[in-house]
C-alpha cells in the first residue's frame, strides 16, 4: 500500500527519521498522507492536505488501500470544533480528537463517518459544507485556543505555532493554507491600510532580511490573536504588533491578506 491515515490523534512529523528530531508538522485524526519511502522502524510521508513531507514512526501508521483513499478523496469530510472531542469505539474505548480533526466518508444526516472500514458516530460540534459566517467562526475557533502553550510544529489547542494556528483554524471554514507563513502570504488579497482589514484577515510579519517569520489573525480593530509564547491577544498597527505585556513591538509588519471573501471561499 501506498497511502495511509492518522487514526491516532496525532502523529509528529519529524525531519529526520529520528525521536530526536526536529518536529516540523503533526498529522491530525483522519488526515491521510502518501507514503514514499522507508527506513528501519520510519516512513517519509507527504500530507495529501498541504504537500508537506518529513518521517513518521511507522507503528504510528494505518495503512490504505487504492479504494478506501479514493472514497475518503471523493467524499465528504467535517472538522471537529471543539478543543478535544471523544468519539466511542466501544464500550472500553475512546478516539480522543483534537479541534482541526478530520471525519472522512462524512454522513451529515447519521452523523457518521468512516476510517478504513470502521464507522464511528460523531459526537460534538463539527463543521461541514458552507459555512454562513466564516469570519465569525475563524474569530470563536481561534479565541478557544487562547493560552495555547507555543510548540514549533504545533497544530493542536495543547500545543501550536502561529502558522499551525492560522492552518488549522482556515481549515475549519473550508479553506486551504500551506503550512508554512512563508507560503501562506502568497496567498490571498493584499491591503493598503490597517483599518481595512476584517476580522479573520490574516497579518504576516517579516524579519530584518525580509523572510516572512510570522503570521496572526485579526480580531477585532488592532488586535490580533497569534501565537508567540502562548496564543495571545496583543494591539497590531501598521508597524507591526505592540505587545501588550512587555510594552514594545515584537513583530514587524509587512503586510496584511484578504483571503476570505463574502461569500467565504479564498
Amino acid at each position: 500500500m501506498t497511502h495511509g491515515i492518522s487514526n491516532l490523534s496525532i502523529i509528529p512529523v519529524r525531519r529526520e527519521p529520528s525521536e530526536k528530531s526536529e518536529m516540523v508538522t503533526q498529522i491530525l485524526f483522519g488526515e491521510h498522507f502518501e507514503m514514499r519511502e522507508q527506513m528501519v522502524g520510519w516512513t517519509n510521508v507527504k500530507l495529501a492536505y498541504d504537500g508537506y513531507e518529513g518521517w513518521v514512526d511507522t507503528k504510528m501508521i494505518t495503512p490504505i488501500n487504492a479504494r478506501t483513499l479514493s472514497k475518503i478523496e471523493n467524499s465528504a469530510s467535517a472538522i471537529t470544533s471543539d478543543i478535544i472531542t471523544i468519539v466511542p469505539v466501544n464500550d472500553e474505548q475512546n478516539l480522543m480528537l483534537v479541534a482541526g480533526s478530520t471525519l472522512p466518508v462524512w454522513r451529515p444526516y447519521l452523523k457518521q463517518f468512516s476510517v478504513t472500514r470502521d464507522t464511528y458516530l460523531a459526537t460534538g460540534d463539527v463543521l461541514y459544507g458552507d459555512i454562513k459566517d466564516p469570519r465569525e467562526v475563524v474569530i470563536q475557533q481561534s479565541l478557544k485556543y487562547f493560552n495555547a502553550p507555543y510548540l514549533w510544529g504545533g497544530r493542536t489547542p495543547f500545543g501550536v505555532d502561529c502558522s499551525g494556528l492560522t492552518q488549522v483554524i482556515y481549515k475549519m471554514i473550508g479553506i486551504q493554507l500551506p503550512r508554512d507563513a512563508s507560503e501562506q502570504v502568497k496567498i490571498g488579497t493584499a491591503l493598503s491600510f490597517v483599518d481595512e482589514a476584517e476580522p479573520g484577515d490574516l497579518a504576516f510579519f517579516d524579519d530584518d532580511e525580509g523572510n516572512i517569520v510570522h503570521v496572526g489573525i485579526i480580531w477585532k480593530r488592532n488586535k490580533i490573536i497569534h501565537a508567540s509564547g502562548q496564543v495571545r491577544i496583543d494591539n497590531v498597527d501598521q508597524f507591526g504588533i505592540f505587545n501588550i505585556d512587555t510594552k514594545r513591538y515584537t513583530h514587524k509588519m509587512r503586510v496584511m491578506k484578504k483571503i476570505i471573501k463574502q461569500n467565504g471561499t479564498d
